[in-house]
């Protein structure tokens, strides 16, 4: 039975693996969330995929019939736009090697993205974002490559995820984006996404909470896990992702989660 007085005041949730694979939501998933809202919990996504904007991850999660405001919404991408935006980086230049989630991130804040390599010389570009891109090419490498070695650009990514969980199975993510650039360059980026705390940090201060008033649920050990971990904020994981309890279990200490539940729905369980 849900003990509403027992639970957490701010529960923020990863996406991929958690709240649906791809295009299908989990059974459980809306039924969850608004048992959560509905005993006055405070709702947050924190998803490390930057493909979409936040406006379509809220299309996306309404689509799935979960009610959901912008602002419950962080992905890397926005997070990366916050970040840059507090760097003094409103009217620079970044080439983004990616999709429109950083696109359309960058510009709301201000930023000139630009996604061509053709548009300008590398000489003209003041940062390389890099997440998750369908369409990544050699010619790609090549310019970011140089804007950040022959150039001034600072080089910074969104996330590190090595893979993303679909309906069919995992497919490369940003993070095998990120390696190749970073193989390329010698340079490591700056990296803003879980399991690094900035994101994560962001959402505690808007919801103005201290970690131990909320708890982080998520399907990856090295992400979802860690980044609770760093910030002492509680977390959970669940197996309806990439991550099975025998990996739980042989994790090191930084991975290990304070509670593992099988789907979602067992959150509202003592």
């Amino acid at each position: 039975m849900f003990q509403s007085e027992s639970q957490p005041l701010v529960y923020i949730f990863d996406l991929d693996g958690v709240i649906y694979l791809g295009e299908t939501p989990f059974s459980d998933s809306a039924s969850t969330i608004s048992a959560l809202a509905l005993a006055g919990r405070q709702i947050y996504y924190l998803t490390n995929n930057s493909g979409r904007s936040r406006s379509s991850y809220q299309d996306k999660l309404r689509g799935m019939d979960i009610p959901c405001e912008l602002d419950q919404i962080f992905t890397s991408a926005y997070a990366t736009a916050l970040y840059l935006k507090s760097k003094g980086a409103a009217g620079k230049t970044a080439y983004v090697v990616g999709m429109s989630g950083i696109v359309t991130e960058l510009a709301q804040v201000g930023i000139n993205p630009i996604t061509g390599t053709d548009l300008l010389p590398y000489t003209h570009i003041d940062y390389v974002v890099v997440g998750i891109d369908r369409e990544f090419t050699y010619e790609k490498l090549r310019f970011a490559h140089a804007a950040i070695t022959r150039g001034h650009a600072e080089y910074v990514a969104t996330n590190l995820d090595a893979t993303f969980p679909l309906e069919e199975g995992e497919i490369p993510g940003g993070g095998s984006i990120a390696a190749s650039i970073t193989t390329a360059t010698g340079r490591q980026p700056f990296v803003v996404g879980k399991p690094q705390p900035y994101a994560l940090q962001a959402i505690l201060d808007a919801a103005g909470a201290s970690p131990g008033q909320a708890v982080l649920v998520g399907d990856r050990l090295d992400t979802d896990i860690a980044a609770g971990n760093n910030l002492d904020v509680p977390t959970v994981l669940v197996l309806t992702g990439v991550t099975t309890r025998a990996m739980a279990d042989q994790a090191p200490a930084d991975w290990k989660p304070n509670r593992i539940i099988g789907t979602l729905s067992e959150l509202l369980e003592e």
